[in-house]
């Protein structure tokens, strides 16, 4: 389990990679991911991230097997710790690209939204999820997702868990662009080394503009997550997840 690094050109390329998960979000990969990104802030040479996932994956969600929350304190210092990482991505000085390839489910959908700009490969599926294990849409999401593709959309994505693929994302302004399956880093190399050649103050001051609103929702989603972390439904969701069974809300 890893975020792998890469330099070239001012361009920063992160991969997630942990292929036992399908690279789900688990918090020693999100620690990691951290303390890259919280890095490259204060790196001058740095100027674009490009943000991919290994082995055809984007990513598959939160590790659901990791999600142990028996307190409120714990749920709100586990949401504390990730909305660092939502927090230098949307708000950061910056510019990040994501590049997907296959699933990218639940959290996996939070960090590319979480991006400037998502080019997808034509393979790549998008997902929200969340309900199905009983929690709320959060790592920003509830955020982001609106902001690209208006809150009707989003309001559907969330409450159906509706499942897109890249051209129906695209046509709803989810996905900025749709290249043949295992394209997409090129693609996104490409426009962020476009981004690494432009003023840079310009870039981070209109990320911190569009930011606008983030610290409030994060809070709330801290809240009304941590709700959900202690919840019946989430434990019948979660247990029905590592069940590989379909769960059964409201049957006291």
């Amino acid at each position: 389990m890893r975020v792998a690094e890469s330099r070239d050109a001012g361009v920063l390329t992160l991969t997630l990679d942990y292929p036992a998960r399908r690279n789900a979000l688990a918090m020693p990969l999100r620690e990691a991911l951290h303390d890259i990104l919280d890095s490259a802030q204060g790196d001058a040479e740095i100027r674009a991230i490009v943000m991919t996932g290994a082995g055809g994956t984007f990513c598959s969600g939160g590790d659901i097997s990791g999600m142990n929350v028996t307190d409120a304190e714990t749920g709100r210092e586990r949401m504390r710790r990730t909305h660092r990482i939502i927090r230098l991505m949307v708000a950061g000085r910056i510019p990040i690209v994501a590049a997907v390839e296959g699933w990218c489910v639940g959290a996996g959908l939070s960090l590319a939204c979480a991006c400037d700009t998502i080019v997808a490969a034509d393979d790549a599926r998008f997902m929200a999820g969340f309900g199905k294990v009983g929690l709320i849409a959060d790592l920003g999401l509830p955020f982001t997702l609106p902001a690209r593709i208006g809150s009707g959309r989003a309001r559907q994505m969330f409450l159906y868990g509706t499942q897109l693929d890249a051209a129906a994302a695209e046509r709803i302004g989810l996905v900025d662009e749709v290249v043949p399956k295992g394209g997409a880093l090129a693609a996104a190399t490409e426009k962020a080394r476009f981004l690494a050649a432009q003023a840079s103050l310009p870039i981070a001051l209109t990320k911190r503009i569009l930011a606008e609103g983030l610290d409030r929702a994060l809070e709330d989603e801290r809240h009304f997550q941590t709700l959900c972390f202690l919840s019946d439904d989430h434990a019948e969701g979660k247990a029905a997840f590592l069940e590989k069974r379909e769960p059964g809300f409201g049957r006291r």
